[in-house]
C-alpha cells in the first residue's frame, strides 16, 4: 500500500462543503463546535469554539482544515484544487 501525499495549506471550506453535500455554514459550526475534527478555527490567534462566538461583530474566523483529517473521515484525498 503507497502513502498517500497531502496537499500544504488548508482544504477551502467550499471543498469541504461539497464533499460532505451541505452548507459551508454546517461546515464551519462543525469545526468550531467540535463535533466535525478536521480542522481548527481561530479568530486574532484565539481559538474559537462557541457558537455565539461565530457572529461577524467579533471579527473574522480563519478555518483550517486538514487534508490528512478530511482523508480520514472521507477517504477524499485533496490535492490543492480550489473548487
Amino acid at each position: 500500500m503507497s502513502e498517500n501525499e497531502f496537499a500544504t495549506g488548508s482544504v477551502p471550506v467550499m471543498v469541504v462543503a461539497r464533499i460532505y453535500g451541505k452548507d459551508a455554514s454546517w461546515v464551519r459550526a462543525g469545526i468550531i463546535s467540535g463535533w466535525l475534527s478536521i480542522g481548527k478555527a481561530t479568530r486574532n490567534g484565539q481559538l474559537v469554539t462557541k457558537i455565539e462566538d461565530m457572529s461577524s461583530k467579533y471579527g473574522r474566523i480563519n478555518f483550517y482544515i486538514s487534508p490528512k483529517r478530511l482523508y480520514e473521515e472521507t477517504g477524499y484525498l485533496w490535492k490543492g484544487e480550489k473548487r
